[in-house]
C-alpha cells in the first residue's frame, strides 16, 4: 500500500474527530523508533476511522508511525514489564510484527481494545448488513401486520347482495351489524342523561366513534359504509330533532284552527 505521506500527515493534525485518543506504552512496531531500554516508550496515539497515529506528544506536530487497521485482530498480551495492561495488534500477512501496546490500566485498555476491533471497513460491513437484515425482517413483519389487519376488516365489513324484502336495507345494501347506524348508536352510546339536545347535536357523530378510540380514516373504518354512517349521524339526529318539534307544534296548530 502506498500512501502520500503529506496527505496523510495533514490529514492526522486536521480538525477532524478523532474516535479514541491517549497515551500508551509501545513497544516497537513498524515504523516506531527502537527503545534502549525495555520499559517502552510512552507516546499520544490518536485514532481516527482505521488510522492510528502516534506522536511523541500531544502536542506533536508530526506523526512517529502510522497503522492501518485492516486485516488485523486485536487481543490481549502479556508485556515485558510487570503491571502493564498490554494488547497486541496482529496481522494476518506473515512476517509483519504485531504491535505491541499497553494502557495506563484496565479501564483504557478495554476502551482501546473495543475502539481498535471496531475501526476497520470489515467490521462497518459486517454491522451495515446486520442493520440490513433488520430492517427487512421489520418491513416484512409490517407487511404482513397489514395484511391481515386488512383481511380482518375486509372480512367484518364485506358488503350483502341487496334485498328488498330485507328490514335493515339501505340505499341498496344491507349493512352488517358492526357498521350499521344502530349498532355506533348502542356501543358508541346513545345521548347522556342530564344533556339536552342542543348540546348532543353540537357535538355531532364524533362522540359515537371517538368514544370507542375509532377515526373515519382508520383501517378499522375503511368500509364505505362505515364511512357512510359516520358523516350521516349528524344528519339523522338533526331530522329527528326536525320531527320531534313538529309533531309537538301540530296539536297546537289543530286546537287554534278549530271555532
Amino acid at each position: 500500500m502506498k500512501l502520500n505521506e503529506r496527505s496523510v500527515a495533514h490529514y492526522a493534525l486536521s480538525d477532524s474527530p478523532a474516535d479514541h485518543v491517549g497515551f500508551l506504552r509501545t513497544w516497537g512496531g513498524p515504523g516506531t523508533p527502537p527503545t534502549p531500554s525495555g520499559t517502552g516508550r510512552r507516546c499520544w496515539f490518536v485514532l481516527k476511522g482505521n488510522l492510528l497515529f502516534s506522536f511523541e506528544s500531544r502536542e506533536g506536530r508530526a506523526p512517529l508511525s502510522l497503522v492501518v487497521l485492516e486485516g488485523c485482530t486485536v487481543e490481549l498480551a502479556e508485556a515485558p514489564v510487570p503491571e502493564e495492561f498490554a494488547f497486541a495488534i496482529r496481522f494476518d500477512a506473515p512476517g509483519v510484527r504485531p504491535h505491541l501496546l499497553a494502557a495506563d490500566g484496565p479501564a483504557a485498555q478495554e476502551a482501546w481494545v473495543k475502539a481498535l476491533s471496531r475501526a476497520s471497513f470489515g467490521y462497518m460491513r459486517l454491522v451495515v448488513r446486520e442493520l440490513e437484515s433488520q430492517l427487512r425482517d421489520a418491513r416484512q413483519s409490517l407487511a404482513l401486520h397489514r395484511r391481515s389487519s386488512w383481511k380482518a376488516v375486509t372480512s367484518r365489513c364485506k358488503p350483502q347482495a341487496p334485498d328488498r324484502w330485507s328490514p335493515g336495507l339501505e340505499n341498496g345494501h344491507t349493512l352488517s351489524r358492526d357498521c350499521s347506524p344502530t349498532g355506533l348508536v348502542e356501543e358508541g352510546g346513545s345521548r347522556p342523561a342530564g344533556r339536552g339536545l342542543a348540546e348532543w347535536e353540537l357535538q355531532g357523530p364524533a362522540n359515537l366513534l371517538l368514544g370507542r378510540g375509532q377515526s373515519p380514516v382508520s383501517p378499522e373504518t375503511s368500509c364505505f359504509s362505515t364511512l357512510h354512517d359516520w358523516y350521516g349521524q349528524e344528519i339523522m339526529e338533526l331530522r329527528r330533532a326536525w320531527l320531534q318539534r313538529a309533531q309537538g307544534s301540530r296539536p297546537e296548530r289543530e286546537g287554534q284552527d278549530r271555532p
